[in-house]
């Protein structure tokens, strides 16, 4: 099938989502603990109930994996991968920075990705083999060549408790090399600006598929580089990331080892 009528189709997934998303911004009733420091809230589940139904409308036998309704099987080799809220402690705190992430893999390959900032309306897109974009205008990753001259951007995984002295020795080297660092709170958002080169580097660990999937096409369309911390090839199976603008992701590779 073209993958412009899944682009279509995710975009409007998308939009829908947000629809969703705005109306329960600073309105939201019902916050919940999904494990120790990950939180749910209602917006999360109707995002994903309007997302998933506008995709079952048009393709009914593909599978869908979404963060808060899990893994449902279908019979084609298509699979959507959905963040209907990808910020949600942001969220639920009324800092504007968060958004919808959804990508759709053939196989063990994702083919497209959708991220979609319900706040001030930017679209990052991308189709595999066909770059990236934001609201249809090309994006690049930056020409920076060094971590000292770069503006990098992590977060950090709700188990830090089990693992805050690899996270923190990796926080502080790159903190003590760059020109700047950021926690946004958003990993998909955060890969959108490593993509438009805003940034130009993002890591993080402990992650899930719907965190990556689509911001890690996003960033190689744009020609950036995206692998594991030990620079292994990057599936949406990996639960950590790097992804950089390839110039400085060797440089990046020696400050993440441990």
């Amino acid at each position: 099938m073209d993958l412009e009528v899944f682009n279509q189709i995710a975009t409007r997934a998308a939009y829908r989502g947000a629809q969703v998303l705005r109306s329960k911004f600073g309105n939201i009733h019902e916050v919940r603990e999904k494990q120790a420091r990950e939180i749910v809230t209602e917006a999360d589940t109707e995002s994903e109930k309007v997302i998933v139904a506008t995709i079952r409308e048009h393709f009914p036998d593909h599978a869908i994996l979404g963060e808060e309704g899990g893994l449902q099987m279908g019979s084609a080799e298509y699979r959507w991968i959905i963040d209907p809220l990808d910020g949600t402690v942001n969220f639920a705190h009324q800092v504007p920075i968060f958004c919808i992430s959804i990508a759709l893999a053939r196989g063990p390959e994702v083919i497209l990705g959708i991220i979609l900032n319900p706040v001030n309306g930017e679209l990052f897109s991308a189709l595999r083999g066909h770059g990236a974009r934001l609201n249809n205008r090309t994006i690049e990753v930056s020409s920076i060549a060094t971590v000292a001259d770069s503006l990098l951007v992590t977060g950090f995984p709700y188990n830090i408790q089990e693992v805050f002295e690899p996270v923190i020795v990796r926080y502080a080297r790159c903190l003590k090399e760059a020109r700047g660092m950021r926690r946004l709170g958003s990993a998909a958002l955060d890969l959108c600006y490593v993509a438009c080169g805003r940034f130009e580097a993002f890591w993080e660990q402990n992650l899930k598929p719907w965190d990556t999937a689509a911001g890690a096409l996003i960033v190689t369309e744009a020609g950036g580089r995206v692998s594991t911390f030990s620079n292994q090839p990057f599936s949406v199976e990996c639960k950590e990331i790097l992804a950089t603008n390839g110039r400085i992701h060797e440089e990046m590779l020696g400050l993440l080892e441990l």
